[in-house]
């Protein structure tokens, strides 16, 4: 099956719906091990992260409802 950005982006509001929270680290493993690596990137930081179009996607399914957590690299409903 292919996935696309807004299937990555529905599974990560329905976690934060289920958990009130979702750490980058669990949503980068998840999304690499059953929608694909091509969905993550390695940043500036040499970190892995979540490909800018699922970000853009998430952003449009949460309409402004989660709030990302800097210091936690978590997101969370706010």
């Amino acid at each position: 099956m292919s996935y696309t950005a807004d299937d990555v982006a529905k599974w990560m509001v329905g976690e934060l719906q289920n958990t009130g929270i979702l750490h980058q680290s669990d949503a980068v493993d998840y999304i690499k091990s059953h929608f694909g690596e091509h969905f993550i990137y390695v940043n500036d930081n040499g970190n892995e992260s979540i490909d800018k179009e699922v970000k853009k996607a998430f952003r449009k399914l949460h309409r402004g409802k989660a709030a990302w957590e800097r210091d936690g690299f978590f997101w969370g409903w706010s």
